[in-house]
């Protein structure tokens, strides 16, 4: 699936992606492949991509490596919207 992390400043991400795990004002979930179309308001916390890309130089300071071949972006809050396997992710 596409994966797109877009903030006020930059667009920080743009990769194919095995899943994402997302902090949800609701509770944390996870999305795969072909997942069904979602809206949903984020909250402070980590969002966790899986997948082999590699991340833009400019932005690498904003992203850590975690266990399991996941990526982690720390968030105040956002946005994202899944939909025809895009995402989409505002952040704060």
């Amino acid at each position: 699936m596409q994966v797109e992390i877009i903030s006020p400043e930059a667009k920080l991400l743009q990769i194919e992606a095995d899943s994402i795990y997302v902090p949800g004002i609701n509770g944390d979930f996870e999305m795969l492949n072909n997942h069904a179309p979602i809206v949903s308001l984020l909250k402070k916390g980590t969002i966790k991509i899986k997948g082999s890309f590699e991340i833009e130089e400019l932005h690498q300071d904003k992203f850590t490596k975690g266990d399991n071949n996941y990526t982690h972006l720390e968030i105040a809050s956002g946005t994202i919207e899944m939909s025809s396997n895009k995402i989409i992710i505002l952040v704060d």
